[in-house]
């Protein structure tokens, strides 16, 4: 045990160890003189690195300013009035949300794909049936300068008059950039980086704008469906999404606490649950939701026509499976795979404190079909819309029907929006049954 002497002075604290201390304790003293260096030489590199990262972003940031100008021209200060309410808060109050499909995000226009232009009743109507959220899919760089990346006055203005029409009937609004010709979903890549980030700052920028004094009932997405498969290409896509939380917070006023979705790779669970490990960072706290989609089993809500893997399923359901018609009952999908694929995001996101958002989910309808065929299929049909809104509930999701506008065969329309009325009641009926158990 090594003794020590401790005298002290009022100017100054002395320690004399005995010169058995300097016996027992020299090698230790030796030691900590070879510690010191090397710890002072991990701290140095560690310092390097930071400003070696720091100087790599302030490069990425200068090269992607430089591509498009600046359109944030008229940043406020923060406004919190009537924004208020966390994601989690926001997420509580949306049972059921509904698609304005293949419309706003047309290539060729809102009314190309054979859809009318949104309407009041129309809106009104979606209020009336029970939902209470509208997810817009919305195309942007249509409507854009191809060299300035300026969007169209007028588009924006649209956007921000349908917009209006779902917040007059206290609809929450998830307004997003679509598939939108594939720019940004289509090259989630290092090469497209840093002209893909500049874009997505840029519209965020005039979109955020022009939409910044609406509540907190508007919130804003990010993307799509990006098409990411690699632990690269997920980097790159979080850059996607930082550019566009960046770009919204900083035209500030109510963008300064707006609630903000991003997308998962592919917006599928699996994929989201491998790869999507780390969220962008933001200024506020509880401002972010996840989104994913679901459509599966693909044989059932897709499939149109057999292919050499499988055929499509007519039917789903533990209950509902086929005596006449074994080739076309589910193999796989089914209410077990639905919970585990759900578990996965609550898991993953919920638990912690992040709402998801089920933006997109639906099972067309085969029509096709005739007699107890027919009645099977229908009986499938509404069980599975059902049963995803009552799970998706259940554990944390917030389900949003996909509505393509189609009353055709293999399609999903609810509403007749040349009519304004409900084409589809059962659907529109299964879904609402699935609010009731939440």
């Amino acid at each position: 045990m090594c003794r020590k002497t401790i005298f002290i002075t009022l100017k100054k604290l002395v320690l004399v160890f005995s010169l058995s201390v300097l016996t027992a304790c020299g090698s230790g003293s030796s030691e900590n003189a070879n510690v010191q260096p090397q710890q002072q030489e991990q701290e140095q590199e560690q310092e390097q690195e930071q400003e070696q990262e720091q100087e790599q972003e302030q490069e990425q940031e200068q090269e992607t300013s430089s591509i498009f100008p600046d359109y944030n021209k008229n940043p406020l200060s923060p406004e919190l009035s009537g924004m208020e309410k966390t994601a989690q808060e926001i997420a509580s109050e949306i049972k059921l949300g509904w698609n304005i499909g293949n419309t706003m995000e047309a290539i060729g226009g809102e009314t190309a794909w054979g859809n009318p232009e949104v309407s009041q009743a129309l809106i009104e109507k979606v209020k009336q049936s029970g939902f209470d959220a509208v997810r817009i899919p919305i195309a942007w760089d249509q409507y854009s300068n191809q060299d300035t990346a300026e969007i169209s006055a007028q588009w924006l203005d649209r956007v921000k008059q349908v917009v209006q029409l779902c917040v007059e009937q206290d609809l929450y609004v998830l307004v997003n950039i679509h598939w939108d010709g594939g720019w940004l979903e289509n090259n989630v890549t290092e090469t497209k980086q840093q002209e893909n980030m500049a874009k997505q700052t840029a519209f965020w920028q005039q979109i955020a704008s022009h939409l910044r004094d609406f509540d907190q009932h508007v919130l804003f997405a990010s993307a799509n469906e990006p098409h990411v498969e690699t632990e690269q290409q997920m980097e790159v896509l979080l850059s996607y999404h930082q550019a566009f939380i960046d770009a919204v917070r900083s035209t500030g006023g109510k963008n300064a606490y707006r609630v903000m979705v991003v997308q998962g790779p592919k917006t599928d669970i699996e994929l989201t649950n491998q790869l999507f490990l780390q969220m962008p960072s933001d200024t506020q706290v509880n401002r972010i939701m996840a989104e994913v989609h679901f459509y599966s089993p693909y044989n059932f809500t897709l499939m149109q026509t057999p292919e050499d893997w499988g055929n499509p399923f007519y039917y789903w359901g533990s209950e509902n499976h086929a005596a006449d018609d074994i080739a076309h009952n589910p193999t796989w999908g089914e209410e077990a795979h639905v919970k585990e694929m759900f578990d996965l995001m609550r898991t993953q996101f919920v638990d912690l404190g992040i709402p998801v958002i089920l933006g997109e989910f639906s099972a067309m309808r085969r029509t096709q079909l005739t007699g107890e065929n027919l009645s099977l299929h229908q009986a499938s049909r509404n069980y599975y819309h059902q049963f995803i809104v009552e799970q998706a509930l259940e554990y944390g999701l917030i389900p949003f029907y996909w509505d393509n506008g189609s009353t055709d065969n293999f399609n999903s329309a609810i509403f007749d929006r040349s009519t304004n009325q409900v084409f589809d009641q059962m659907t529109l009926d299964a879904l609402l049954q699935g609010t009731v158990q939440n």
